[in-house]
């Protein structure tokens, strides 16, 4: 016994409840990579490229700098090492719903 025209129709593979799949929607997706920098990026990255590329070359060796000046990166670097191998106390890390 039928029902009165109500027949369920296999659903395509890939279409569920009319929506087609993420491949399908990848598939018909053209990338087109010029259009990741606008011209205004791509102007403001060849000047700063030119600017270090002849910049070195117009002007004048610069004098190094005062000793303190030195110091603070190497400071800095110092101070970075000891956190990194301080221990921890794994207790105040660990979440406790684990």
């Amino acid at each position: 016994m039928e029902k009165s025209g109500l027949r369920r129709r296999p659903l395509a593979q890939g279409h569920v409840a009319g929506l087609k799949s993420p491949q399908a929607n990848m598939n018909n997706r053209i990338i087109v990579p010029s259009s990741y920098f606008s011209a205004q990026s791509l102007m403001v990255l060849f000047c700063l490229t030119a600017s270090l590329l002849i910049l070195p070359l117009i002007l004048p060796p610069l004098p190094p700098p005062p000793l303190m000046l030195l110091v603070l990166p190497i400071g800095i670097f110092l101070v970075l090492l000891i956190l990194a191998f301080m221990p921890s106390d794994v207790r105040n890390i660990a979440s406790s719903y684990l």
